[in-house]
């Protein structure tokens, strides 16, 4: 109980409430409903966690229209951000965000990944606003050294891809398949080259009709963790997800139609700290009730509090990114069901039963 006690008063020697609600340093700081979402001030890498975190204390939120559909082994979710004002207020760019959250996916049950490739090829279905004929870039962003980073490329090791076939063998592919190339352009601090600038140049010697980029994301929830993933039509920031982020992939910089896919592998350590605070306190209530040992952190909202384990965090330089001990076996699988699910998607001729014999 003295231990709780000093936590307690450190807490309110770092942070002072009042009736205009918590300062630092004699200044308000402004509750979640006040807070205009950025890339700058929150990071959040999947559109309905940054959905979540901006409709706490609010029935629906002006430009956004957000539809969910749940079934028995999976949940997906499909919002639009129609104009700039939600964009503010979310910190996510105008366009399409699928999401699809597959709690079980960790199991390494064969039979839901591949439910969940051909669910993933469905809804993939309306971002392929290309021709028959269009030439598709596969581009598996992230570090293939450092393993919950490694999903791009393993992607673009997996998939079908068919350029040289239609240069050497054209006769060998029948109608409903696409020029398909894919590349790993690596990390920065691998090739002393940024991404954009890599992608930028072969997209301009290739010229394909869309690109698709997949990258590993950072989630804010341990339960969408290798269980989560994002389809958007926005375009993607390589890096942003570990607080590094380098130039967007997206229209603006490449001249082309962007279809960004994302599954978060990693979260940091202030999400943690903060949740396992919050099941403390809900303990210590339950064993000691009446005590009202979390009536200080009890008004804080989920984000206040993260927002103020980072802070204590971030100085110490404990503020780690954060990974499953089998993100190993994980990442492989999750690669797997991505790749199958592009090769459906993207080669209208190909059964599931082909798709799975020439995914890698």
């Amino acid at each position: 109980m003295r231990d709780t006690q000093r936590i307690l008063k450190a807490l309110r020697k770092m942070h002072k409430m009042d009736a205009t609600g918590w300062t630092q340093n004699g200044k308000r700081i402004p509750s979640p409903d006040e807070i205009i979402f950025d890339e700058r001030s929150v990071r959040v890498d999947l559109a309905v966690e940054a959905h979540e975190i901006a409709s706490e204390n609010t029935d629906g939120i002006p430009g956004i229209h957000m539809d969910q559909s749940q079934e028995e082994n999976f949940k997906v979710s499909r919002m639009v951000v129609e104009d700039e004002k939600g964009a503010r207020i979310i910190g996510k760019l105008p366009g399409r965000y699928v999401t699809i959250e597959v709690p079980e996916l960790r199991k390494k049950d064969p039979e839901l990944q591949e439910q969940i490739s051909l669910l993933f090829a469905e809804e993939m279905k309306p971002f392929m606003t290309v021709p028959d004929d269009a030439r598709v870039l596969i581009i598996g962003l992230g570090n293939w050294n450092v393993t919950p980073d490694a999903l791009g490329p393993m992607v673009a090791e997996s998939v079908f891809v068919t350029r040289h076939l239609f240069s050497l063998m054209p006769d060998l592919l029948d109608d409903g398949f696409r020029s398909v190339s894919a590349i790993s352009p690596g990390v920065l601090g691998i090739t002393g080259i940024e991404t954009s600038e890599i992608v930028l140049g072969i997209v301009d010697h290739i010229k394909p009709d869309l690109v698709i980029a997949i990258d590993a994301l950072a989630a804010r929830s341990l339960d969408r963790v290798n269980t989560t993933i994002q389809i958007a039509d926005s375009g993607i920031q390589p890096g942003a997800g570990v607080g590094n982020p380098r130039k967007a992939l997206n229209r603006e910089t490449l001249g082309v139609e962007v279809v960004a896919i994302g599954i978060p592998t990693v979260l940091d350590a202030a999400t943690i700290a903060s949740d396992a605070m919050e099941l403390v306190l809900s303990h210590l209530d339950q064993r000691v009730p009446g005590t009202k040992q979390g009536d200080v952190i009890g008004r804080m909202t989920p984000e206040e509090k993260r927002a103020m384990v980072a802070e204590v965090l971030h100085p110490l330089g404990h503020n780690l990114m954060v990974t499953p001990k089998e993100i190993d076996e994980f990442v492989e699988d999750i690669a797997h069901v991505v790749a199958l699910g592009l090769n459906l998607a993207i080669h209208k001729g190909l059964s599931i039963e082909d798709a799975k014999a020439l995914t890698h």
